[in-house]
């Protein structure tokens, strides 16, 4: 016979086992481009995310692995790089927007190949740098100026945080052959969102309680 308690306890045990002691990251699944626009989701879906500005192209989960050297994009605040392909490539200087259906708390920020920026990339809000190292395109060094401006000199690659909660920021970056980025986020200023194997592993469980308790029923 079936023992329900030790099969809740394991239940909650896997729970525990998969719980991480960082928050895991979402990272932005571009789906679309348009004129000056790209379009994506995070956490599944639950948050659409809206890029507005010039670009020179959009990787919606196909094409060239410009995130290569994952240990450049990890942290102890971030445990995972971004994944192969999606991308959105910039090469013409100016204002950025990016846009949130609902506020997301300390948004992320992952950056390829940010050469010919020694002049500042200025942000709308104050910014923080977790990580640095070598990439696709060498290497290079990101600086924080002011609190809010990132001096990248070389080929920098790596990954900042906003340290605010938004629903928009912005950004200023300068004119050079092309430097890529994504969008990632850990938390929306609701609540944390709960990673889909998380969904699948409770699930899971109820399903076999539910399975059991019908078992002993049919029995009686």
């Amino acid at each position: 016979m079936i023992n329900c308690r030790k099969l809740v306890v394991g239940c909650v045990l896997s729970l525990a086992a998969v719980t991480p002691a960082v928050a895991q990251v979402s990272w932005t699944d571009w789906t679309s481009a348009g004129t000056n626009t790209a379009s994506g989701t995070l956490f599944g879906g639950a948050v659409d995310v809206t890029f507005g500005g010039e670009y020179f192209f959009v990787q919606t989960g196909c094409g060239g692995n410009f995130w290569t050297n994952p240990a450049t994009y990890i942290s102890a605040t971030v445990p995972t790089a971004p994944p192969a392909c999606d991308l959105v490539g910039l090469f013409l200087g100016g204002l950025k927007t990016i846009t949130f259906s609902q506020a997301v708390v300390n948004p992320l920020i992952a950056m390829t190949s940010w050469n010919d920026q020694e002049l500042g990339v200025t942000f709308s809000g104050p910014i923080t740098i977790l990580s640095q190292g070598p990439g696709f395109w060498g290497t290079g060094t990101f600086s924080v100026l002011g609190g809010n401006t990132l001096i990248g000199s070389g080929e920098a690659h790596g990954v900042i945080q906003l340290v605010v909660t938004y629903t928009s920021f912005s950004f200023t970056d300068n004119t050079e052959n092309w430097h890529g980025f994504t969008i990632g986020a850990q938390d929306v200023a609701a609540g944390v969102v709960p990673e889909p194997a998380t969904y699948a592993l409770l699930t899971g469980g109820l399903a076999v309680l539910a399975a059991v308790r019908r078992r002993r029923r049919t029995a009686a």
